[in-house]
């Protein structure tokens, strides 16, 4: 991923946004065409200080069948988007562009035995229910044992060891403060699909200039 110098974002902020949205798009390069899958997915901090991807994919996921343990793959992890009109900035002379934060991260997998996939799949649930509360928690438990013995040999657990991060949060910082009010406006005024999301994002970055 190219990432702007204006708009790097460190491995902090990086696990911090991977953590909160917990879900992206794992792909991998195989002999003939790439292949992907969009996945929910945890970070886990080792012992050693370094940090770790879970998630899962179901066995007859055409990835499945292309992954293996060492291979290097790249997880995409995107937050909320938006266009942005340059007649927005109240300044002449400008171009269209998109704002919007991801991570990528790439690493080395790791294929994880069938009796691991009851704690991943527990883990998994119990991280987004606990976002739910005071919704009582879904737990494995409220499905009877032939189907979730089912269930859990349908899928193959995997883990992956991050080696590298690229991040960034695309919100014109490069701009001034005149640039960032209109903009603001102008995703208020539109509400498209994450205006939003990200005009809030782009108060911040104007609140922290001020």
């Amino acid at each position: 991923m190219y990432v702007h110098p204006a708009f790097a974002m460190d491995d902090n902020w990086a696990i911090n946004h991977l953590r909160t949205r917990g879900f992206g798009l794992l792909a991998l390069s195989t002999s003939g065409a790439p292949v992907s899958t969009h996945v929910p997915f945890l970070v886990e901090k080792q012992l050693d200080g370094k940090y770790r991807i879970l998630l899962h994919v179901a066995r007859n996921n055409s990835l499945c069948r292309q992954i293996t343990s060492g291979c290097q793959v790249l997880l995409v992890c995107q937050g909320p988007d938006a266009y942005i009109s340059p007649d927005w900035y109240g300044v002449p002379n400008q171009v269209p562009t998109w704002a919007y934060s991801s991570v990528h991260v790439t690493g080395h997998a790791q294929l994880l035995p069938e009796s691991e996939n009851m704690t991943h799949v527990e883990s998994l649930s119990n991280e987004f229910e606990r976002r739910l509360l005071p919704k009582p928690v879904w737990t494995m438990a409220k499905i009877n044992s032939s189907q979730r013995q089912a269930m859990l040999k349908s899928i193959v657990s995997i883990a992956i060891d991050i080696e590298s991060i690229e991040a960034q949060k695309k919100l014109i910082q490069h701009k001034g403060k005149r640039e960032h009010t209109g903009v603001i406006a102008g995703l208020n005024a539109h509400r498209g699909t994450g205006s939003h999301e990200i005009a809030v994002m782009i108060q911040e970055v104007l609140s922290d200039k001020a």
